[in-house]
């Protein structure tokens, strides 16, 4: 089976040996197309709407181009589907249909049975690509893995990013590999019965390397910022093809790529004041789209739990299947460390957040948020309890730390033992990040690789940022927090797969596989069934039962007493059903420190 996405951008191969070159240019006088293996450049019509399109008869796949805007300067194709020599270089003509795929029968998987893993291509193996992940993939498989999340791979500047920082969104980066590469991953992954999601990036560009202010201006807005630069245009009186741009990217990485899902990252910048929101009409895009053949699945970060996005509508489709749950991460953050600066300082009461993230999803559904000073989030009524993701680490609470510190070296072993079970068996679908399943300790670093005008402002920006902290207030203390752009940064923050030789990180893979499988063989099944019914409640202090009634009459309860004493409960309680898993020590009249267990009546 061949398959590709035609869109109005970027270069398409056509019959009988040609290629048609299509770039929005309305800031630009004159463009010119030069082709590296060809001549004189050739020459273009602007139309009155802004495009440019030329028909090339002896363009080819593998030949490389980049337009000339108005005579002296020259640029990428920003629909470019391959890079070969970075975000500066020339584009690379890619024809999608020479690839073989051979997963025509995979119909992706349903919501209710993910179990994210987050990773990195570049850390997540010393090589560092897409060929060496492969590899790993019966790892993930036997662990219990449904859905695979990959960082952002649009090309970005230079050797070594997180992703954030893409500029060329449709051109996977060439240090992981080229487009067939990233294809044979995917197919991999599906041979194996695992979804392939990839984090989308669709609220800014990254500084370095992106040239649409040179020839289409319009593409960010005047009204509006974001914390990473000028926001993107999505309102604005040529925010037509703007909008258009991010939708064909979407159906681009989902029909091209044959991926089951996007994570669209911080879509809370994302400004858009048009009757139809741009997440309103990608969604719906991608509904009519690839969704109507087979499982497709949309995920948000949305610091603003606007819970209206997760709501199911009439026929009960969701319009987005779910939004990682920052709360719930930073409930249990808060209980397994005690730390309380910066965000966590909105977790007074870490219990009771907890407790109301485990039975309605969010914690903050309009309250007042001190860190922000602000009202936070919406009412999650309607929403399912399934639609919110769940995790104790990933890749911003773990790399946003001045040292990348992993929950290993920030907690007891006895709390991790507890939220982890407590995170890997609850109705929310669970997220690992690579290496969460044994333990593994290597710190995971904020790096990039920009050119030398940028480079020493990043570094200097990112001691900054941690001035506030009063850990950080000594100058001499903020020069010790890596330099993202020291190679060193990137390789200690690469997956030690050796750490698997020695008998505690066996152990603890051992145990997490198979709580994983008491998942899908327990827990996924009740999911399966329709609307979940939940309540909470306190057990003292540091304790809590949470109860999860499903529709075909089963409950799942959950013990808990999450604090380093013991747990009082009143005389004669006791959980009622069958022990599925529990961590920790309970008797008659108390819960024991770090206690966490599940019960399944039917």
């Amino acid at each position: 089976m061949r398959s590709g996405h035609t869109m109005p951008f970027g270069a398409e191969v056509l019959s009988r040996g040609r290629v048609r070159f299509a770039l929005w240019a309305p800031g630009a006088r004159q463009v010119e197309l030069c082709l590296e293996d060809a001549g004189a450049p050739v020459p273009t019509d602007r139309g009155a709407d802004g495009w440019v399109r030329v028909v090339v008869e002896d363009a080819r796949p593998g030949s490389r181009y980049r337009y000339r805007i108005d005579g002296r300067l020259l640029v990428p194709d920003p629909a470019s589907r391959f890079q070969p020599d970075d975000v500066h270089g020339p584009s690379e003509v890619v024809d999608p249909f020479a690839f073989e795929w051979t997963d025509g029968g995979w119909p992706g998987r349903p919501w209710e049975e993910m179990v994210f893993y987050e990773l990195h291509v570049g850390t997540f193996t010393r090589q560092g690509t897409f060929a060496a992940a492969e590899a790993r993939l019966d790892h993930l498989a036997d662990l219990g893995i449904t859905a695979v999340q990959l960082m952002p791979v649009g090309d970005f500047p230079g050797r070594w990013n997180w992703g954030y920082d893409g500029v060329l969104p449709f051109a996977p980066d060439s240090r992981y590999g080229r487009p067939e590469a990233l294809k044979a991953f995917v197919q991999a992954c599906h041979v194996r019965g695992l979804a392939v999601f990839l984090d989308v990036v669709y609220n800014h560009f990254g500084p370095e390397g992106n040239y649409l202010a040179a020839y289409a201006p319009q593409f960010f807005s005047a009204r509006h910022r974001t914390p990473w630069g000028g926001a993107v245009d999505f309102d604005g009186a040529m925010s037509a093809e703007v909008r258009a741009f991010f939708r064909e990217n979407a159906l681009y990485w989902l029909e091209e790529y044959h991926l089951d899902g996007l994570r669209l990252d911080a879509v809370h910048a994302i400004h858009d004041e048009s009757p139809t929101h741009i997440l309103d009409e990608l969604a719906e895009a991608v509904q009519a789209g690839p969704g109507a053949s087979r499982h497709v699945h949309l995920v948000l970060e949305n610091d603003a739990n606007e819970a209206r996005y997760l709501r199911p509508d009439a026929a009960g489709r969701r319009r987005y299947a779910a939004q990682w749950n920052d709360d719930i991460h930073h409930a249990l953050h808060v209980l397994a460390t005690g730390e309380r600066e910066g965000y966590y300082a909105d977790y007074p009461d870490p219990v009771g957040a907890l407790a109301r993230c485990l039975t309605e999803g969010f914690a903050y559904q309009g309250d007042y948020s001190p860190y922000r000073d602000r009202a936070r989030g919406e009412r999650t009524a309607g929403v399912p309890l399934t639609a919110f993701v769940a995790f104790l680490q990933n890749h911003d609470q773990i790399g946003n730390r001045a040292f990348g510190g992993r929950l290993t070296t920030l907690a007891p072993a006895a709390a991790i033992r507890a939220v982890t079970a407590l995170t890997l068996l609850a109705p929310s679908p669970p997220l690992l990040f690579m290496g969460d399943e044994w333990g593994a300790a290597e710190p995971f670093l904020f790096f990039c690789d920009f050119g030398p005008d940028l480079a020493p402002s990043v570094v200097e920006g990112r001691r900054k940022e941690f001035a506030r902290f009063p850990a950080f207030r000594d100058p001499a203390r903020r020069t010790r927090i890596p330099d993202p752009q020291d190679e060193a940064t990137v390789r200690r923050s690469t997956l030690e797969w050796r750490t698997l030789a020695r008998p505690e990180p066996r152990r603890r893979l051992a145990w997490t596989r198979r709580l994983l499988r008491l998942r899908q063989r327990e827990v996924v099944p009740l999911l399966a069934q329709g609307p979940i019914t939940g309540r909470a409640t306190r057990l003292g202090a540091t304790g809590l039962t949470a109860e999860w009634s499903f529709a075909g009459g089963a409950t799942l309860r959950l013990v808990a007493n999450l604090g380093a004493a013991p747990c009082p409960v009143p005389p004669g309680w006791a959980p009622a059903g069958r022990r599925l898993a529990a961590v920790g020590s309970a008797s008659a009249g108390a819960l024991g420190p770090w206690h966490v267990a599940y019960y399944l009546a039917e």
